[in-house]
C-alpha cells in the first residue's frame, strides 16, 4: 500500500538522533541536549496546531471542525480537507509551521472555489499580468505568466529574490487562484566576496536565530546552511537571512528543527 508524504516524513524523523553539545559561560558548563524530553506526543501536538488554525484570523472565524483536518506523527504535521480560497491553503501551511515542535508539513488541503469567486483562465492571467505591471519592485517585463485550471504559473529571471518573492504574493490573492508555482529564476549581478560574512552577521542581529548552531557554507553564489534550530520560525528566518544577502541566487536548508534544553 502507498504511504502518505505525512508517513514518509514521519519515518525519516523517527530515526533522527538526539544532539548533544556543550555550551561554556565562563567558568561554568552546560550541557544542551537537542530533541529529548521536550517532545510533546502526537495528541498535544495535533490539538495545538487545531487551536492555532482556529487562531488565524483568515481562518478562525469561517472554518468548521471538518473543514481541515489535522494528523500529527513523530512531529510531522498532515493537513487535510478543502478550503475556498488559495490565500487560506496558506495561511494554514503558515499557521501550522509557527506550532512549536512541528518539524514538517505534508499539506493535502485541496482548493475548491465556489462560483461567485470563479473566474476562468483568461481572467486570472489578465488580472496576473495587471497586478505585476502595478507592483513597483517587480521588473514585469521579465515574468511571463501562464494559467491552466486555475492553477497560475510564473517564469522569467530577476537579479533578488524578494523580486521573486514579491511576485508571487502579487498574484497569490487574486480571485479564482487555486494554486502559484513560481519558476522565477535568479540571475544575480552583484557577487560580493564575503556572503559568508554578511549572513553571519546578519544571524548575529537576528533576535530569532541562534547564529552559534548554524553553520554556513558558501559555493559561489549558493548558499548551504547546516544544524539545529529550535523552531520552524527560526529555520525561515535564517534562509530568508541569507536570501536577503547580495549576491545569493540559491539557498540550500539543510537545517534541523530540534527541541532544545538545558541540562545542568
Amino acid at each position: 500500500m502507498a504511504r502518505t508524504r505525512g508517513a514518509e516524513l514521519a519515518s525519516l524523523f523517527a530515526g533522527c538522533k538526539p544532539l548533544t553539545t556543550n555550551i561554556t559561560n565562563g567558568n561554568a558548563s552546560s550541557k544542551h541536549v537537542l530533541g529529548e524530553h521536550t517532545m510533546k506526543t502526537n495528541e498535544q501536538l495535533q490539538r495545538d496546531v487545531m487551536e492555532a488554525l482556529k487562531w488565524e484570523p483568515l481562518l478562525g472565524a469561517s472554518m468548521n471542525a471538518t473543514d481541515i483536518g489535522v494528523a500529527a506523527r513523530s512531529g510531522v504535521i498532515t493537513l487535510t480537507g478543502s478550503v475556498d480560497t488559495y490565500p487560506k491553503k496558506l495561511a494554514a501551511e503558515r499557521a501550522t509551521k509557527n506550532v512549536a515542535g512541528v518539524k514538517a508539513v505534508a499539506e493535502e488541503i485541496d482548493v475548491h472555489i465556489d462560483g461567485t469567486n470563479r473566474r476562468n483562465d483568461t481572467e486570472i492571467a489578465e488580472a496576473a499580468v495587471n497586478a505585476l505591471r502595478w507592483c513597483n519592485t517587480v521588473p514585469d517585463d521579465r515574468i511571463k505568466v501562464s494559467v491552466e485550471n486555475g492553477w497560475l504559473k510564473l517564469e522569467g529571471e530577476v537579479e533578488w529574490d524578494f523580486q521573486k518573492t514579491e511576485a508571487r504574493r502579487e498574484v497569490e490573492d487574486l480571485t479564482g487562484v487555486k494554486g502559484v508555482t513560481n519558476l522565477i529564476s535568479l540571475k544575480p549581478q552583484v557577487k560580493p566576496a564575503e556572503i559568508k560574512d554578511k549572513i553571519r552577521r546578519a544571524f548575529e542581529r537576528s533576535a530569532t536565530v541562534d547564529s552559534s548552531h548554524i553553520a554556513i557554507d558558501v559555493n559561489g553564489s549558493i548558499v548551504t546552511l547546516r544544524g539545529p534550530v529550535r523552531s520552524w520560525a527560526e529555520r525561515e528566518d535564517a534562509e530568508n537571512a541569507a536570501w536577503a544577502a547580495p549576491g545569493v541566487a540559491q539557498v540550500r536548508d539543510e537545517l534541523r528543527i530540534e527541541a532544545l534544553e538545558e541540562v545542568y
